[in-house]
């Protein structure tokens, strides 16, 4: 008696449910890296990109409690408080007790927390347009749309 040839073959491995590389986490920390390298290059080592996320901040909105600039900046309570406390060792910051609450401090750029933000405004849109290089502008605006779903 013979057996058919399908029946003498080996069953193929079957797919694993979980493929690391497939899942959304892995993507976008390596997407995640490929931006910090790419930060790290326009921004240089001096600051980090939660550093650099609180200046811009406080140069679009003017000073705030470290409390709002932590919601602001989507930095918890603790991340936001180290952040600042580093900013303000370089002289970068200034917190100053708030006119309408004085229990609250508003924190402040310096006159060298402006004209580092300033300086590295244009290193920073670079970063953004070298992020997304690999996209055309249809792409962009979609990618960005469908992440800001995601917040």
């Amino acid at each position: 008696m013979t057996r058919s040839l399908t029946a003498r073959r080996s069953p193929r491995p079957s797919r694993p449910a979980y493929v690391l590389e497939d899942q959304i986490g892995f993507i976008l920390r390596q997407v995640w890296q490929r931006h910090a390298t790419i930060f790290t290059k326009e921004i240089g080592n001096n600051l980090t990109p939660t550093q650099w996320a609180a200046l811009a901040k406080l140069t679009e909105t003017g000073p705030c409690s470290q409390n709002q600039l932590g919601r602001l900046t989507a930095m918890d309570v603790a991340t936001i408080k180290g952040v600042i406390d580093r900013l303000t060792a370089r002289g970068l910051t200034e917190t100053s007790p708030d006119p309408e609450d004085g229990r609250r401090l508003l924190v402040s750029l310096t006159r060298a927390g402006q004209q580092l933000a300033e300086k590295a405004v244009p290193n920073a849109l670079a970063i953004t347009r070298e992020t997304l290089a690999p996209l055309d502008a249809r792409e962009r605006e979609t990618l960005v749309a469908l992440l800001s779903k995601l917040r």
